[in-house]
């Protein structure tokens, strides 16, 4: 299997073809931040979940793009907070 797609579900590798620009994106994405989990549901629809203080985070996004760019934001916000880690 090549390096590029290893973990990568049968459907998640469809959805990546579609937009294969963002499967570097992904990759990156998940070397920064490996505690938060990227998938497909098998049905079109990608999700992402964030662990928090006292729960989980849930993003679902038709496009791996649109997931991408919400994490982003998400992400970004996360750091520019003083204190992010704590209620």
């Amino acid at each position: 299997m090549t390096e590029g797609y290893a973990g990568m579900s049968r459907t998640a590798l469809r959805l990546a073809r579609e937009e294969p620009e963002q499967v570097l994106r992904l990759q990156e994405f998940r070397v920064a931040h490996p505690q938060v989990i990227i998938g497909d549901l098998g049905f079109g629809v990608w999700q992402a979940c964030i662990p928090e203080p006292h729960g989980e985070h849930v993003i679902s996004r038709y496009t791996l793009r649109e997931l991408l760019d919400k994490l982003d934001k998400l992400t970004e916000r996360h750091r520019s907070q003083p204190d992010s880690g704590q209620d």
